[in-house]
């Protein structure tokens, strides 16, 4: 059964979890196609949807005025006015700082230095993220990754590099991680994966552009039983559904796709939560640190052997 623990401030989680996001995600697994375009948009962009008129709403979601307002009708509103007054309310007091961000880099005359506005979302991202994480979920996910016989990580694209730092760092303190993608791509993963079973997690990565693939190799993991770990970007993320748990970062770029750096600082939470929950997890740290010590410079790495006083010359 899926978890719904996520108690957070963040704004796109709080909506999602609202009565009205609850609508709005039956929609989006149930609706017509156009309903679900409208349903998806307003679990994505609620903060914008706050502001917008209804032609700017019908324009972002490719749907006409009518359609807008049947479908404000349909999930229990008089019109779209009263629809558009319910997600403000939702939303009062409380501003993504993506959004304060955004809103700020648009007022700007003259606009500004690219590189510094891209390393202010990455600071309004991870901050948002922190601001929403679920601890107790968090807690969860740790226990399912210890008692796991197998530990799965996937993902395509540029999330095949976090994929792959995520199975680095869980390697030392779950009994058998495999990074199910790598650089084989869909093929390789799907070799990986033909074994999943109920006594086995996959921690399955995916943000803004989703690869159709990861959708369709967790939906197999899932009818194997195994759980499936999410870290995704949103409530309206496809993952979000498919997933037992699910570990959200922002990921909002005013050029990119998507940015990864919170999800790159969500990785690093996970794994030291999961270090620290164990006091035998410290013996497995020195032992890493033993084994690779050889190989490192520095204070850490191995002292050269002493040759013993008696040695033959």
């Amino acid at each position: 059964m899926r978890s719904t623990s996520h108690e957070s401030t963040s704004p796109a989680i709080a909506f999602a979890q609202s009565a009205l996001g609850q609508s709005l995600s039956r929609v989006k697994t149930d609706g017509s196609a156009s309903h679900k375009s409208i349903a998806e948009y307003l679990l994505r962009h609620q903060v914008r949807v706050a502001g917008m008129g209804i032609e700017e709403l019908a324009e972002s979601c490719a749907v006409s005025t009518a359609t807008i307002s049947r479908f404000a009708r349909d999930i229990g509103f008089s019109n779209y006015a009263a629809m558009r007054a319910a997600v403000a309310e939702i939303l009062q007091g409380v501003l993504q700082p993506v959004e304060k961000l955004r809103s700020t880099i648009e007022k700007r005359e003259g606009g500004g230095v690219p590189a510094v506005e891209s390393l202010e979302y990455a600071v309004a991202n991870i901050n948002a993220t922190a601001s929403g994480l679920a601890i107790p979920e968090l807690d969860k996910i740790v226990h399912q990754l210890v008692r796991a016989n197998t530990v799965y990580v996937m993902g395509f694209g540029l999330s095949t590099h976090l994929a792959g730092l995520l199975a680095l760092h869980l390697q030392p303190f779950c009994p058998h991680v495999v990074e199910v993608a790598g650089l084989g791509g869909t093929e390789v993963a799907a070799g990986h994966l033909a074994n999943i079973t109920a006594k086995d997690v996959l921690v399955v990565i995916s943000f803004p552009r989703y690869a159709l693939d990861v959708i369709r190799l967790a939906n197999f993991a899932r009818t194997r039983d195994a759980c499936i770990i999410a870290l995704t970007d949103s409530p309206a993320s496809p993952l979000a559904d498919l997933a037992d748990h699910v570990l959200y970062a922002q990921s909002s770029h005013s050029v990119l796709p998507s940015s990864s750096t919170a999800a790159l600082a969500m990785i690093e939470a996970l794994t030291v939560t999961l270090m620290v929950s164990n006091k035998e997890n410290v013996e497995k740290a020195a032992r890493l640190t033993e084994a690779i010590s050889a190989y490192l410079y520095g204070p850490d790495a191995a002292q050269p052997a002493r040759p013993r006083k008696n040695a033959r010359k």
